[in-house]
């Protein structure tokens, strides 16, 4: 025991071969067997059956000897690589940082690292970058706002798309719920004149959004006019293309009282568009987003938005996606649907008279 000892300590000090010592020499070091240190290092369920006082063992000898797993053996042995591929259009403030937010923090505490690949909506890359990601043997998949063009052929979840490929979980919002709480909140302050906005067709959650926001409205008693419905053209996703639009809109000098904007990010274009214009937000015309993305709470006003649980929908697509890697013949939710929430701040009022 003691000459094993003095060999693992001698290897890390720069000694003999200068190779830090594997599994099997911490093994040694510590009287235990190899599988037992690798069942604690690799937390299987097993590893709970034995004492506190030897796993705590192992963990100090793996940290004192700054053991590292050799990760190709495990991917081979295990057939997993702990990696994850995540697929998004592009990588853009607001809706996309706060998603990844919760997809990263979920990752990371289940010891999982992931490749990010942006298709800036290219229908070639659609096709080529799950194969891409396969072929770099990644555990699963993740479709960010991402269409499914083909059988994933691993474990695989989407967020906030629902496909009807087999195998895969759609982690969605309740776009229902959603567009009624904002058109029924400018409904109630007495909003008949409603500017409504409709995403771009890149985004794949704009068609139908906008069909239940012309639902909605016309279920509060507001009139869906042509002459105040707006469409965004690219799928540039910044403030600007809001602001171009509302901006070219307001020289006809249309009648309307309130703003039903698609996302966050439209809703601060528009409003910059109304204070250029020489409008008060909200006491010429109220505003109101979708998203509650990071700034939306420190706009001037601050923005009243529909409230998408936008890290939650990242957390939880990870904890699905666990679930499939776990069970692949299991049974599993084809879709599961979070509800949004009203957050009334500065950015609306009371409709003018």
């Amino acid at each position: 025991m003691g000459k094993t000892k003095a060999a693992v300590k001698k290897s890390t000090a720069g000694g003999g071969s200068g190779k830090p010592p594997g599994l099997k020499e911490i093994a040694q070091y510590l009287g235990l067997s190899p599988a037992s240190v690798s069942m604690v290092i690799n937390d299987v369920p097993l590893a709970k059956a034995m004492t506190a006082e030897t796993r705590a063992r192992i963990l100090e000898a793996v940290k004192k000897f700054n053991y590292r797993p050799n990760l190709l053996a495990r991917s081979l042995s295990k057939r997993e690589t702990r990696t994850i591929g995540v697929i998004v259009p592009e990588s853009s403030d607001g809706y996309y940082t706060r998603v990844m937010r919760g997809l990263e923090e979920a990752l990371l505490d289940a010891g999982y690292l992931y490749f990010t690949v942006s298709h800036l909506s290219r229908e070639d890359l659609l096709h080529e970058y799950p194969q891409l990601l396969r072929q770099r043997a990644v555990d699963g998949l993740i479709y960010l706002n991402t269409k499914v063009v083909e059988s994933p052929q691993v474990p695989a979840v989407t967020i906030s798309y629902a496909t009807r490929e087999p195998g895969v979980t759609n982690v969605v919002l309740d776009q229902r719920l959603g567009a009624r709480l904002s058109l029924q909140h400018l409904a109630e302050l007495g909003h008949k004149q409603v500017l409504m906005m409709k995403g771009q067709p890149t985004c794949l959650e704009a068609g139908e959004r906008w069909r239940l926001m012309v639902k909605a409205a016309e279920e509060c008693g507001i009139e869906v006019r042509p002459e105040l419905c707006i469409e965004m053209d690219h799928h540039q996703l910044t403030p600007e293309l809001a602001f171009a639009k509302v901006a070219e809109l307001l020289q006809k000098k249309p009648k309307f009282t309130a703003v039903c904007a698609f996302n966050d990010t439209s809703a601060i274009g528009a409003m910059r568009a109304l204070a250029d214009a020489g409008l008060r937000c909200p006491e010429d015309v109220s505003v109101i987003g979708f998203d509650d993305i990071g700034v939306a709470g420190f706009t001037t006003p601050r923005l009243t938005t529909v409230r998408q649980p936008l890290e939650a929908m990242g957390a939880r697509a990870v904890a699905e996606l666990m679930a499939r890697m776990r069970e692949p013949e299991g049974t599993h939710a084809a879709k599961v649907v979070l509800e949004p929430e009203l957050v009334v701040r500065e950015s609306t009022g009371r409709a003018r008279r």
